[in-house]
This record gives C-alpha cells, sequence and structure tokens, in this order.
C-alpha cells in the first residue's frame, strides 16, 4: 500500500510540473501570397499554473518576429497593431488566429515550403519558453484543424 501512495505523488507532482508553465500547441505558419512579403504564424496557448507575459517569439532562420493584433474599427475597418507584450493568465486559453493575434515572420528562408515544419520558441517575461512545430502551409490552403 506504501508503495501505490508513494508512487501516486510522484505521479501526481510529474503532472504539476509539467503544467506550471504554459503550453502551445496547434502552431502553423503561412507562407505569403508575394514572395518576401512576411509569413503569419498562428498557434493555440494554455497559461501555466501563474499568470505571466509572452514577450518575444522566435523562429530559425527568420530575420524578426512581431507580435501583432488585428482589430475592427469603428468605420468597418481593420487595422493591425504591433504588441510589445502578450498577457497569458493562468490556466487560460489565449488564441493567436486569423483576424486576431499573430506573429508576423520577416524573411523567412526558402527552405521552408508547404509542408515543411517550422518550430517557433515563446519565451516570456519570467524566463520561461515553450515551443509550438508549427506546420507550413501556402497563402492560399485552408488552416489545419
Amino acid at each position: 500500500m506504501r508503495r501505490l501512495i508513494l508512487a501516486g505523488s510522484i505521479f501526481v507532482a510529474g503532472c504539476s510540473a509539467q503544467s506550471a508553465a504554459p503550453v502551445a500547441n496547434d502552431g502553423y505558419v503561412r507562407l505569403a501570397a508575394v514572395p518576401g512579403r512576411p509569413a503569419a504564424g498562428y498557434f493555440a496557448l494554455r497559461g501555466g499554473m501563474k499568470d505571466t507575459t509572452l514577450v518575444r517569439v522566435e523562429a530559425p532562420g527568420v530575420s524578426r518576429a512581431e507580435m501583432h493584433g488585428s482589430k475592427m474599427t469603428a468605420n468597418g475597418m481593420v487595422t493591425m497593431e504591433s504588441l510589445a507584450n502578450v498577457p497569458v493568465p493562468a490556466k487560460t486559453d489565449v488564441a493567436f488566429a486569423p483576424g486576431g493575434r499573430h506573429v508576423m515572420l520577416f524573411d523567412v528562408p526558402h527552405t521552408v515550403t508547404p509542408g515543411s515544419r517550422l518550430p517557433l520558441t515563446l519565451r516570456f517575461a519570467d524566463g520561461a519558453a515553450t515551443q509550438v512545430e508549427a506546420k507550413v502551409i501556402a497563402a492560399g490552403d485552408v488552416a489545419p484543424e
């Protein structure tokens, strides 16, 4: 019986450690329709055990990655603004999706093609980081589910 309790304690501790930091999944990158223009990165982010702030996204070979937010103005126009950071409340879903928050990826290497994968590293204000393998799709492709 004592071994069973100890094993259960280790399992619970392991699960807690895994969910302490934010987790990203369902990542994809939509390449630009016009060569040389930035690609757009999307993913689902789930907050960990405590509030934190996403401060940077990185991708190998990409010269610059900027977090942006899209919003509808009063006159029906969609505008985009640069986001210095994005709050990630504990245990809360934060979406980076078309029509909302997204990551603009500048100077994506020519080796990044539809069907390949591009790892996105998400860095947080508290020093934590997480990574999501983003599926690369062409400009006109349907987003992965």
